[in-house]
Order: C-alpha cells, then sequence, then structure tokens
C-alpha cells in the first residue's frame, strides 16, 4: 500500500519549493508540555528524560528493567520520534519503594533531565501538546512565496492531518487492519491491534478532511457541523443564530470537527450539510467502517484544523528554521508540508 499522506490536497496551494527534513535528529527537537508540575510525593516517580535515536517504548523498557517493575507500571503521555531529538516525561508506579539511582538510565542517547515523585499515573493523551524546532535544509523554494504561507499558517493554521507515522512503513499498519478486518489474522496482541484500529481510522478522517480541503470548507462552517473548542474536548453544534462564531472560527478559538469512525456513542454527530459530506466519502469505505464498529472502537470526534501556535521562523540562505507549538496527537509533518515537498 503507497504512503496514504501522499495525495493529500493542501490548504494554501501547495508546497514553495523543496527542502530535507532530518537530515539529521538534531533538526528535528520536541519537547512536551505536560502542563502539570510534580507533586513532589505519591506512589510514582516522574522521569523527564532527554532522548536521540531512541523511540518512546524502547526507553520505557529500559526504565522497567532498571526499576524491577513490569511494563505496564511505566507509562507516557504520548509517543516521540526516533530519529529526532525529543523531551519527555515517564511515570513509574513504585508504591511504598525507593527508586534505583536513576542517573544509570543515561547513555549517549538518554539523558535524565529531572526525577520527582508524583500522585498520579501518566496516561495517553494527559498533555498540554509539544513545541517543536525543526531545521529543513537544501532549501529550494520561491522566497516570496514561503513568507507568505508561513504568514497564513501563522494567522490560519493548517488542514489536521494525521501524518505518515500513524499509518506505519509504506502504509504498513493499514494493511494489518485491513487483514484483521477481514479474518486474516486471529489472534494479536492488544497493543498492536489499537495501532491498527487507530490507523484505520486515522485513514477515514484523513479522507474526510481532505474532501473538505478541496471543497474550500475545512475551515468554512457548514450548516450541522460540529464544533470543538480550542485545547479542550468540549464539543457542540453549530447554532445558525450565533453571529460570533465565524468570528471565533477565524481566531481558532473553536474548530470544525470531523469523524473518528467507530460504533455509536455518546459523541455528538453532523447534520444536514456536514452529515452529507461525511456521508458521501464514508459510504464507500464500507469494509472500514464495519470492520471498525465490529471491533468495539467508540465513535470520536477530532478537529479539521490545526492551529499553529507561537509560529517564528527564520530563514537563511538554504536552510529554514522553525519554532512553534501543537496540540497534543497532531503532527509537524502537517504544517511542514504545506511549505516544502520533500524527505521528511
Amino acid at each position: 500500500m503507497p504512503d496514504p499522506t501522499t495525495d493529500l490536497p493542501f490548504a494554501w496551494g501547495g508546497p514553495a519549493g523543496e527542502g530535507v527534513l532530518r537530515a539529521s535528529p538534531e533538526d528535528f527537537q520536541v519537547e512536551e508540555d505536560l502542563g502539570v508540575e510534580a507533586s513532589g510525593s505519591g506512589e510514582h516517580v516522574l522521569l523527564k528524560i532527554r532522548k536521540c535515536n531512541l523511540n518512546t517504548a524502547e526507553v520505557a523498557a529500559h526504565i522497567a528493567r532498571l526499576a524491577g517493575v513490569r511494563a505496564r507500571d511505566v507509562s507516557y503521555a504520548g509517543l516521540k520520534d526516533r530519529v529526532a531529538v525529543t523531551t519527555q516525561t515517564f511515570s513509574v508506579h513504585l508504591p511504598g519503594k525507593e527508586g534505583p539511582d536513576w542517573r544509570q538510565l543515561e547513555g549517549d542517547n538518554l539523558q535524565l533531565l529531572e526525577a520527582n515523585r508524583h500522585h498520579r499515573k501518566l496516561r495517553r493523551g494527559s498533555l498540554r501538546g509539544n513545541v517543536f524546532r525543526l531545521r529543513i535544509r537544501e532549501l529550494s523554494v520561491d522566497l516570496e512565496l514561503v513568507q507568505e504561507r508561513l504568514q497564513k499558517i501563522a494567522k490560519q493554521g493548517v488542514p489536521n492531518y494525521f501524518g505518515a507515522q500513524r499509518f506505519g512503513r509504506e502504509g504498513n499498519n493499514l494493511q494489518r487492519a485491513q487483514a484483521l478486518f477481514a479474518g486474516e489474522i486471529k489472534k494479536v496482541r492488544r497493543d498492536k491491534r489499537s495501532i491498527w484500529l487507530s490507523a484505520a481510522r486515522s485513514w477515514l478522517f484523513n479522507k474526510v478532511l481532505a474532501t473538505r480541503v478541496s471543497d474550500g470548507t475545512w475551515n468554512q462552517l457548514l450548516q450541522g457541523d460540529v464544533m470543538q473548542l480550542a485545547g479542550a474536548r468540549g464539543q457542540f453544534m453549530v447554532d445558525p443564530d450565533d453571529a460570533e462564531l465565524p468570528s471565533r472560527l477565524r481566531r481558532q478559538e473553536v474548530h470544525i470537527t470531523g469523524p473518528l469512525y467507530g460504533k455509536q456513542s455518546r459523541a455528538l454527530q453532523p447534520q444536514a450539510a456536514a452529515a452529507a459530506v461525511e456521508w458521501r466519502v464514508l459510504q464507500h469505505e464500507q469494509s472500514w467502517t464495519d470492520g471498525l464498529e465490529r471491533f468495539g472502537l467508540e465513535a470520536d470526534r477530532r478537529a479539521l484544523g490545526l492551529a499553529v501556535n507561537s509560529l517564528q521562523w527564520q530563514l537563511e540562505k538554504d536552510v529554514l528554521e522553525l519554532q512553534f507549538g501543537l496540540t497534543s496527537g497532531s503532527y509537524a509533518t502537517a504544517v511542514v508540508r504545506e511549505l516544502c515537498m520533500g524527505r521528511f
């Protein structure tokens, strides 16, 4: 299966040129923003770690071995890239126990920044967002056009596409989901199945979002849209009598949402024109929608638009440096692809 993100339409007219991201891990730096500080006491230890050329699962396994605990006693708020320099926090459940010398974790690719007690386990998704510092090299772009794109992105954001990482190498996670739905895979670990199912509904979300980008309505209200408050999970239906809603949308205080497909749940569902767009896309994907319902995923919603917070840039010769913040669950490549194409 080809890369499922290759043919997604662009919001601002397409790339202004070419460039290379991740020429080295240092060119892709991510710092997690948990939004909370360690409480100083409790059954858990929070370990703030900077890593390079290691994925999150590898670091979690290393921590579990050192602490002498089960893998499930080590948790984290989100996955971070391997080919990058990333800073994130792990929690270790150590009720009534002294921890080991955490400095033994350190090595060429891992640095311990902080170790503090906390009263609560870190749970997946329980972070405010991430701050990215990126360097795009070998840049060959229309300089005036890329500056124009940066200004539009800073003001109006980008489509909130799931990135290629969600789908695995060459779409492998989607291939596995397809085999799972067809009954070709009978037994699989729960964590693997979760990854495949998430990839399947992420792909469906991208297809709906792509349709609204093509229609020019990804950031334009349709009758019956379900809205989401920026930086929160609160959702509400479009009120046609709310004269302030279009300006709130332009200021990115609220976002239009698209489907994270699953069985019926308490999540709000679109109506009227918005529902018609989603039906037009999903009616052709019945094998995927049936599979997701059969495996019990509950329906949810995700913002179609992605605000790019505090965007700063510096352009010198053939190198573009970017710094910006994104909400949790969003992808820096969704920003970069609107500027240039190349190896991400």
